[in-house]
This record gives C-alpha cells, structure tokens and sequence, in this order.
C-alpha cells in the first residue's frame, strides 16, 4: 500500500510536526490533519466569530482535500473542534452550507483551547 503525504499552497502550511494530509491510494482514502482559520494568503488566523472561523476552516480542509484529488462532498468522517460548545448552533448553521446534502459522519468535541486560540478546528476522511 503506498502512502502519499499531500501539500498545498492553497491552505496553510503544518505548524507543527504533521502532513496537511496522509493518502493511502490503495485505500483510496485521504486522512486530513486538523485545520485551523487561517489565512493562507497572510498566515494569520482570521480574525472574528465562530461563522468567520468556521468558514475560513472549511475552504482550508477543502483546499487540502482538492489538492488530494478529493472535495468536502467526497468527505466520509469529520472531527469538530469547538472552543465554546455554545457556538454549537452557529457553528452548525455555517456547516449545514457547506454539506447541503448526504453530510458525513461526524463528532464534535468542546476542547478547552486550540493551536492559536482559534475557536474551531476539522479534520477529515474522505474518499478519493
């Protein structure tokens, strides 16, 4: 089975000892790392509500899974990260957008802090 480490300039680069993604062609999976709001343009993390964050964290875990030859609709098993528990029914109102139909599997998990103080993190299992 071979293992495949995927890269893209369309999200931000791992802050810490890990790959965007890890693909298992054979599998024909790809395993995505946590993401967080930020920017890849600036590299900052974007500044603002939950609904900012949430958004920015989505295109940034879509932009991994494209560069794997993969999207968010292809996604089978999502990880939420949440700072607040009481940004669960915003949060979900910006994630709904993004899965409109068929959403993945999913957890969500209230986390005391997150790398930057970012208030959600994802990551991700998708198909290729």
């Amino acid at each position: 089975m071979r293992r495949q480490i995927v890269s893209t300039d369309n999200a931000p680069k791992a802050i810490g000892p890990y790959s965007q993604a890890v693909m298992v062609e054979a599998a024909r999976l790809v395993f995505c790392s946590g993401q967080i709001p930020i920017d890849p343009a600036t590299g900052d993390l974007v500044e603002g509500d939950i609904r900012k964050q949430a958004e920015q964290v989505l295109r940034n875990l879509n932009a991994v899974l494209e560069a794997a030859g993969s999207s968010l609709e292809r996604s089978i098993k999502i990880t939420i990260y949440l700072k607040n528990m009481e940004d669960y029914a915003v949060f979900n109102s910006v994630y709904a957008e993004f899965f409109k139909s068929d959403p993945p599997a999913r957890a969500v998990i209230g986390t005391a802090q997150l790398p930057k103080d970012a208030l959600v993190e994802m990551d991700a299992i998708a198909t290729v």
